[in-house]
Order: C-alpha cells, then structure tokens, then sequence
C-alpha cells in the first residue's frame, strides 16, 4: 500500500515518504504546516490514490474524544419511556457511532483500511489528544452501555492535522509519526496554479507570484497570505481585465484587489504604510 501523488495534489518526495512509513509502522501521522499548506487535501488525496473511503473528523474547541467512539443520547431514551416507546427496550437504539467507531468497523464489510482525517486536533482541549492515546494505540474500545467491545478489524490510516495553535501532549507525540509541510516554493506553486488556473496567461501569473512571495516577505505582517488567497486572488484579477493590466504593466505601487490576500486592518494598514513610502522615495 503506497500513496503517490495525484493530478490534482503535488506531493513531495520527503511527505510520501513520511505517508508511507506512518503506514507501514501503522502510526497515526501527525501534519503540521501553515494553513493552506495543503493538511487536509493530503487525507482527500491518500484516499484517493488508495482507492478507499475518507472518514473526516474536524475538530472544534468544544470537541470531546468521547465524541469520536460514541455518544449516548439519554435524553432521546427518557423521552420515549414516558411516551411508551418500545424502542426503549434496546439501549443500542441511542447510541450515537462516533467517527472513530465508523473508522474501526469500516473494513468489516469491503476489507479495506479507511482513511481517518482528525483535522485540526490542537483546536480542542489539551487533554483531548492524551484522550484518545488508548484507542489509537490499540484500536478498540468498550461501550459500558451496551458491554460491547468494538475492535477494528483492519486499521485504519490515521491522519492527523495540526496548524500549531498550542502544544501538543509528549505522550501523544510519541505515538505518532511527525511530518511539517513546508510552504511550497515558487515552482511548486507554480504548478498548484496550474492545476486549478490551467487557462491563466504565464505573464500574469509569473508577476502575481513575485507580489504574493514578496508580499509574504513583509517584515510585520501578522497573517501571511495562503495557497488559498492566492487562488482566489488569480481568479478575481482575471475575471478584472483592468486589474490584470495593472498588475502585469506596473502601472501602480497598490496591489490591484489587495483584500483577497490580506484578512485583518493591520497587514491593510502596514500595506498601505509602505506603498505611500515607496510612492515617496520614487
């Protein structure tokens, strides 16, 4: 079982390598990186290429690890005693599968091994990744409602987001295997432009690269720019032809549709600070 790049997803040598060897020691994958740097598309990709199904857990702040195996609705069982529903007789009718559960029992029925995205785990709690550190490692856990012991029966592949917004547990650490996604280049940037702006003249995309880069350069800037506003922006100068050639020709100092690449008053504010310097000094 090896993954390898897609058409629409550009993976370097170093992470199909980290993808492979997390599969092969059968460890949860940990991926860090800058968003944008393509975390999730990897999970979408891998299971793609493995031909076999995705199973996506996007983590929140208010996200519980008791949640990924299961959850019982005792509220729902109470309701329906007191309007006489035989469905009361069979606590399994409200348990709720969790993701984690979903994952585990997926191979019982086509013998593949899912693909189980935990997206963005440092949203949650900081108890919540030492929470899971049993059933990952072991892959099975018990139901006290129903004393069921839910195994899985082919493991699945565990990967795992994070965009370093706190620190994560050792303990947890050490049970996975680790790979940071560095921010592609230009070159493979370039080649991400092409899969999804196939069509875009090069002129305008060679020049709206070198804003982009140096723009990410910016000593201050608080939120770098992202493979995503970098798209977004792509498409708005085309669809603006006014834009497109002021842009290409230099024709001014201020990045014609500046508000698709910066996203708070400050980065707006130093833009604008250093545009008005530039105009000054020429």
């Amino acid at each position: 079982m090896q993954f390898n790049s897609t058409d629409n997803y550009i993976a370097s040598s170093s992470l199909k390598q980290a993808v492979n060897a997390a599969i092969m020691l059968e460890k949860p994958l940990l991926i860090k990186g800058e968003p944008g740097t393509g975390k999730t598309m990897l999970a979408e990709e891998l299971a793609k290429s493995l031909d076999t199904t995705l199973i996506q857990w996007h983590i929140k702040s208010t996200t519980k690890a008791q949640q990924g195996l299961y959850e019982y609705d005792a509220v729902s069982r109470l309701r329906d005693s007191q309007l006489g529903d035989e469905r009361v007789h069979d606590i399994g009718n409200y348990i709720v599968k969790g993701k984690l559960w979903q994952a585990f029992t997926y191979g019982e029925q086509n013998n593949k091994r899912p693909v189980l995205l935990i997206d963005e785990i440092d949203k949650a709690d900081i108890e919540f990744p030492n929470d899971l550190l049993l059933e990952l490692d072991k892959m099975e856990f018990h139901v006290y409602e129903t004393g069921e012991r839910v195994v899985a029966k082919q493991r699945p592949i565990v990967i795992i987001t994070s965009n370093n917004e706190k620190e994560l547990p050792d303990a947890f650490l050490r049970r996975c295997f680790f790979h940071y996604i560095d921010f592609p280049s230009s070159d493979e940037m370039q080649q991400i432009v092409d899969v999804h702006h196939p069509d875009v003249k090069q002129d305008l995309v060679r020049q709206a690269l070198e804003v982009f880069f140096n723009l990410r350069e910016v000593n201050g800037i608080k939120k770098k720019p992202s493979t995503s506003e970098l798209i977004d922006w792509l498409k708005l100068l085309v669809a603006d032809d006014v834009a497109q050639d002021v842009l290409v020709n230099k024709k001014s100092d201020i990045i014609p549709l500046f508000g698709a690449l910066l996203k708070n008053e400050q980065d707006v504010h130093l833009f604008e600070r250093l545009a008005f310097l530039s105009r000054r000094e020429s």
